[in-house]
């Protein structure tokens, strides 16, 4: 059984850096996308950083571009985020995502947009930042 598992959250303070990683395990998927979402308190949750098996493109939403980056091992099937100048606005608990086939980066990052496949998410991970 294919499975998530987020990890690498924590307690940092404002403009320090994190990062989490979201190991997948139990498929053979040749064809897959992960993506990081996250869910702060009291707001709904929303797509931040995914990455395409196929051709390593990614899709950053714009809270997060140039401070944050995505990476993958395929070796270690282990998705990275890279979090740099953390501010209290990311507080939230991050989640990782995969669905296989991978659709497009845009799409995979759309929680609730259509697309052809079987998603898979993790237990989130807590990370809080301080002022």
């Amino acid at each position: 059984r294919c499975s998530c598992r987020a990890s690498g959250g924590g307690l940092v303070r404002a403009g320090r850096s994190l990062r989490l990683s979201c190991a997948a395990s139990g498929f053979t998927f040749d064809d897959y996308g992960i993506g990081w979402f996250r869910q702060a308190p009291g707001k709904e949750r929303e797509g931040i950083s995914c990455i395409s098996s196929n051709d390593d493109s990614t899709y950053y939403a714009d809270s997060t571009k140039g401070r944050f980056t995505i990476s993958s091992d395929a070796a270690k099937n282990t998705v990275y985020l890279q979090m740099n100048s953390l501010n209290s606005e990311d507080t939230a608990v991050y989640y990782c995502r995969l669905v296989a086939p991978g659709p497009s980066v845009n799409t995979l990052c759309c929680e609730h947009c259509d697309y052809y496949g079987t998603e898979y998410w993790g237990k989130g991970t807590l990370v809080t930042v301080s002022s």
